[in-house]
């Protein structure tokens, strides 16, 4: 029996010094985008970054998730158009072999013909679980060891969701005994959590009246509350996570459904930013589930925004600051009280062009910033301006951008920063590169 228990004890150690650099889902453990592994690099290699493997994949806008020693990733392959397959993939993460896979057939009509090319949401590890959502609305649940279904929910056919024109791209959340999906079912199950055993609804919110938009919902704590907050083409909503009850709603249209990026959550203030109507900063009261607009921009011009106007790429609040990627490339700071603009720069992008992007993450006080170039960065962001230290090219870009690009193509996807290392893919590879000092 003694054999047994240090058999146990070392396994939870182990496990536990894997989660704790583990990248189990959309934007890190927390949502937040700060990657707090040290020992990380100041500086790339002249000959790039070293590659520890590299695995062929199909296309996909999804980001890869880092749990338990396994990167899970979703794809997606016509057969015969509109029809296809979606998978649900598992490599090793030392070695890239493939694990195993789960596949489910597809029908992309509907979806806008440019980006119909893959599932768009970062898979969400659990345990012994993952959690996959497919563009067309499919909710799979697998075992994290085998790939063996453990239940699954087609929205389009339980819920009547109608999926809106780019896709599905909410990332699923788990909460607790919850699996958290923004659903956009017909009548007020715009949001529903399951229960993440068995798939059974737990419980439904918020009108479908509208479309659901393609933000992922997250938690924050404030008020003496935990809340889930899910931004939608209508407006900000807190909701109570173990029941679905509304706190507070606070209006914002964002004009052709296009809720993107996640809500930034930081004390007492929360933002969001969209490509055509600029950003809303909101005030969270610090003694009950209720919060107010503290500013939002004036313009609903792409063209010509105020402040910021970020699409996918998510924006970073950094003390008094915030600082995101505006609707053409130009990476800009405001301040967090006012929303007025300190400064900009195309440094980032490198090309002012419509949907330019960037993902960015923090680590310390440095950020690691991909751009839509295949390029990684790492850059020190302050109100006295831009400052990058190190770029490398990363991935080629491969998907259609939609519009003319000086690359010819972008790549949209969230990487995983994982175990001292970076997961990313593009529509034909994903790979696994070191970022450890020393290597």
């Amino acid at each position: 029996m003694k054999w047994r228990y240090a058999a146990i004890c070392g396994w939870l150690a182990f496990a536990w010094a894997v989660n704790a650099a583990d990248w189990p889902g959309w934007r890190g453990e927390h949502r937040d985008g700060d990657w707090n592994e040290d020992g990380i690099l100041e500086s790339f290699p002249s000959d790039g970054l070293k590659v520890q493997w590299r695995v062929p994949v199909r296309s996909g806008f999804s980001g890869p998730a880092v749990a338990a020693g396994r990167v899970f990733v979703a794809d997606f392959q016509y057969t015969q158009r509109p029809h296809g397959v979606e998978r649900a993939l598992a490599l090793d993460e030392l070695t890239g072999r493939l694990l195993w896979s789960h596949e489910w057939k597809v029908n992309y009509t509907g979806l806008a013909t440019t980006y119909a090319t893959g599932p768009r949401a970062t898979p969400a590890v659990d345990g012994d679980r993952v959690y996959f959502f497919g563009a067309m609305g499919r909710l799979v649940c697998l075992r994290a060891a085998d790939g063996k279904l453990v239940w699954e929910r087609d929205f389009v056919k339980d819920f009547g969701t109608e999926v809106p024109v780019w896709g599905m791209s909410a990332a699923p959340l788990v909460d607790g005994p919850r699996l958290i999906a923004l659903a956009g079912g017909e009548g007020d199950s715009k949001v529903m959590a399951f229960d993440k055993l068995t798939g059974r609804v737990l419980w439904r919110a918020l009108s479908s009246n509208f479309e659901p938009g393609y933000s992922a919902p997250m938690l924050v704590t404030a008020g003496g509350r935990r809340q889930l907050i899910q931004w939608h083409p209508e407006g900000v909503a807190s909701l109570d996570p173990e029941s679905g009850r509304l706190h507070w709603e606070l209006p914002f249209r964002a004009s052709m459904g296009s809720s993107v990026v996640t809500p930034v959550w930081s004390g007492l203030r929360l933002l969001i930013s969209s490509f055509f109507n600029g950003s809303m900063m909101m005030a969270l009261d610090d003694s009950r589930p209720a919060a107010r607009m503290l500013w939002r921009g004036r313009s609903d011009s792409e063209t010509k925004p105020d402040g910021l106007h970020s699409l996918a790429g998510n924006p970073m609040i950094d003390g008094d600051y915030v600082y995101g990627i505006c609707a053409y490339g130009h990476l800009r700071c405001l301040r967090v009280s006012t929303g007025e603009q300190v400064w900009e720069t195309l440094e980032v992008t490198r090309e002012r062009a419509r949907w330019a992007a960037a993902h960015m993450v923090r680590n310390g006080s440095r950020y690691f910033i991909n751009n839509d170039r295949g390029e990684l960065i790492i850059a020190r962001l302050s109100p006295s301006g831009y400052r990058e230290t190190a770029r490398t090219a990363l991935i080629k870009p491969t998907s259609n951008p939609g519009n003319r690009r000086e690359a010819g193509a972008v790549n949209w996807v969230h990487p995983a920063y994982a175990n001292r290392h970076i997961v990313i893919r593009n529509d034909e590879e994903i790979i696994r590169a070191s970022l450890e000092a020393g290597e």
